[in-house]
């Protein structure tokens, strides 16, 4: 039997930003904005989508995060996994918003898309079970009648800087296991992903409102690499984790 081979239809700019603001109304972000000052575009068309409004400034949001770290580090181990838990159940749910967003803003096929928001729910349920498995060791002593405990203790606001090409899979392998260990987040996406990222916080802090999780507890900064330059050098973030380019890594 031979293929029929027609002509391959692309969807229109007006389709696209359609697409796009249904699928972050789903997800509970706000919906695109002709004046919006985040930028956003499609690179299956090269069209613009619109943007969103303006987010967290760096200082601010490490202004912002002690107040989130002092109360999480304290929290038990096994109610911050159910944070993550309830985040993986309305991964589920929206798995196909997101995954469109994924679709139109990254340019990745469907099944690809929908791999990568899965991936985001495997990390989830790996963290859901770590929260409770954070142990330490307890260790024999040289001195009669003593015993040596070794604990884990959080670190504190954990910097995230992720790239165009994993727009959400990458941060929720870093955020899900910070968020697990005490640890609140600022995520830096690519500046040229900014919906996926605003249509995962939205879901996150759905999440986070439902276990009576403290606010700000994962942040998004949106820009370009000014921004992931600040967050590095920010004296206030203990630990950064970044996935770029050479440029980037530099």
């Amino acid at each position: 039997m031979a293929w029929q081979h027609g002509p391959v239809t692309l969807p229109t700019g007006t389709d696209l930003t359609e697409l796009a603001d249904a699928a972050l109304r789903a997800c509970g972000a706000a919906g695109l904005a002709s004046d919006g000052q985040h930028a956003a575009r499609s690179p299956i068309t090269g069209t613009s989508l619109g943007g969103i409004g303006g987010a967290t400034p760096v200082d601010e949001a490490a202004a912002r995060a002690p107040a989130a770290f002092h109360t999480w580090r304290t929290t038990p181990a096994p109610v911050r996994g159910e944070l993550i838990r309830q985040f993986a159940a309305l991964l589920r749910i929206h798995k196909a918003d997101l995954a469109r967003l994924v679709q139109i803003e990254v340019g990745k096929i469907e099944s690809e898309a929908l791999g990568e928001v899965q991936e985001m729910i495997d990390i989830c349920d790996f963290a859901v079970g770590l929260s409770r498995q954070l142990h330490g060791l307890t260790i024999a002593s040289e001195r009669p009648g003593h015993r040596l405990m070794e604990q884990w203790h959080p670190l504190g606001p954990t910097a995230v800087i992720t790239a165009f090409n994993f727009p959400v899979a990458v941060w929720s392998w870093n955020a899900a296991l910070a968020v697990v260990c005490g640890n609140p987040v600022i995520w830096k996406p690519s500046d040229l992903a900014p919906l996926t990222a605003t249509a995962t916080n939205a879901l996150f802090g759905r999440a986070a409102v439902a276990v009576g999780a403290p606010d700000h507890l994962n942040q998004v900064v949106l820009g370009g690499a000014e921004v992931g330059a600040a967050l590095v050098a920010h004296p206030a973030i203990p630990l950064v984790s970044a996935t770029g380019s050479t440029r980037m890594g530099q």
